[in-house]
């Protein structure tokens, strides 16, 4: 499995993909994301400091990513991010967390002592399509909310029970208030929510201008930004 690749394409920056302890949430019906998690702490903390060991502060700029939040990194891991901060000189951090920790993420942010753009795993800003099909288990009802504490959504589409119009007003809501957005097309996984090709085409028609936002980006496949397998 890849976890180290820099991105060139838009917003160049260096990507890690580290282990974490089990999210805290965990029952997404669409994830399988959850069989990368870890609860053996030693060997989490050996491989993370090993991918780490790559970051050579290029871009100044370093997204870390886990098939969770980084609130389920280790304390170890997350005091070596810290230091490798400060003697690769880099300017601005890319975390993920989920909803629930949406209190703390000044916290983290004291902690790393750099401005740190807190993406999240929206879906779809649709509430019932969000929490009764997806079950994200994030009950916030519109985009301003989300917008208060993160920077970035991650929406899905392609996804059989989602319709052009929500996809649509999705990527409206995205745009109007937010710095950053993540579009990934759903690829089926070992779920049983299952991808609408139908619909994928017609996003793929209909956004394509999306190619050329330099605030979005546009995943295909789960390992379009390098890492992961």
């Amino acid at each position: 499995m890849e976890r180290y690749n820099r991105i060139t394409n838009k917003n160049c920056r260096e990507i890690v993909l580290l282990k974490a302890f089990p999210c805290a949430w965990g029952k997404c019906t669409f994830c399988d994301y959850t069989e990368d998690n870890s609860k053996d702490e030693r060997a989490m903390i050996a491989l993370n400091s090993e991918i780490l060991s790559h970051v050579t502060g290029e871009f100044g700029v370093l997204e870390v990513i886990n098939s969770g939040s980084c609130f389920e990194l280790p304390k170890q891991t997350l005091a070596e991010i810290r230091t490798i901060i400060r003697e690769k000189q880099i300017q601005l951090l890319y975390f993920e967390s989920h909803w629930m920790y949406r209190k703390k993420l000044q916290e983290m942010k004291d902690y790393m002592g750099i401005p740190i753009l807190f993406k999240i795993g929206v879906e779809s800003f649709d509430y019932n399509f969000r929490e009764n099909i997806l079950n994200k288990h994030a009950d916030f009802h519109t985009p301003q909310e989300v917008a208060e504490y993160f920077d970035s959504p991650c929406i899905m589409v392609g996804i059989k029970g989602q319709t052009k119009e929500m996809i649509a007003q999705d990527i409206q809501y995205m745009k109007q208030y937010f710095k950053r957005g993540t579009v990934n097309v759903y690829t089926n996984n070992t779920t049983s929510i299952r991808r609408d090709d139908k619909l994928v085409q017609w996003f793929m028609r209909t956004y394509a201008y999306l190619e050329k936002d330099p605030m979005v980006e546009v995943l295909y496949e789960n390992t379009d930004f390098g890492v992961g397998d």
